[in-house]
């Protein structure tokens, strides 16, 4: 099997986690054709966070690693805008990538393999009831299954809502080690007296 695929990439000043939310307002012509492309064919595009550049405009500089997105919703609410709801799936990186005639980013990325899933360790697991409470809280803005006895999962979720700037949220995703990543939220929320007392 060919572990490299060409996606068209969505350069964006946020970090998509696989089986992550994230919802998109669509109104330049390249990302309104890529998207009409991706329900024609059933594809995915490729979310970025931003290196360097803008979301509008030139095409940004990505960074290397990103999370393919597939098109859950979507809806014209008013004219030449479009409102997509996408769901993270894989991480890639980024092998080389290139600026298309429309000014659509382009690349061939390579996939990351997922870690296996691995259930929360008992040393984390004060973490799983503040999650509850607060994807709970969030009903559909957050996907189902919820999955808060998988660690992968239970980080993923972490390190899109803690308020945390984009580099610290960017390494969380390129993490391999799902359990790594536990430990660091974990040391965040008793830093920020989220959690009980150390």
């Amino acid at each position: 099997m060919n572990d490299t695929s060409r996606l068209p990439l969505f350069p964006l000043n946020t970090v998509l986690f696989p089986e992550g939310r994230l919802p998109l307002r669509v109104f330049e012509t390249r990302y309104m054709d890529m998207v009409r492309r991706c329900l024609r064919e059933d594809a995915v595009f490729g979310v970025c966070a931003i290196a360097s550049g803008r979301e509008v405009g030139e095409a940004a500089v990505p960074r290397l690693v990103g999370t393919e997105a597939r098109i859950e919703q979507c809806d014209m609410a008013e004219a030449g805008i479009l409102e997509i709801v996408t769901r993270g799936e894989r991480r890639f990186r980024i092998v080389d990538h290139e600026v298309e005639q429309d000014g659509l980013l382009t690349a061939t990325v390579k996939w990351l393999g997922e870690p296996a899933s691995l259930p929360v360790p008992e040393a984390q697991a004060e973490l799983v009831p503040l999650l509850a409470g607060i994807v709970a809280e969030l009903g559909e803005r957050v996907f189902r299954p919820h999955r808060l006895d998988d660690a992968g999962w239970v980080g993923a979720r972490y390190s899109e809502l803690l308020p945390i700037p984009i580099d610290a949220r960017q390494a969380l995703l390129e993490l391999d080690d799902v359990l790594s990543r536990l430990e660091i939220i974990q040391t965040y929320l008793h830093q920020h007296k989220l959690l009980g007392e150390d």
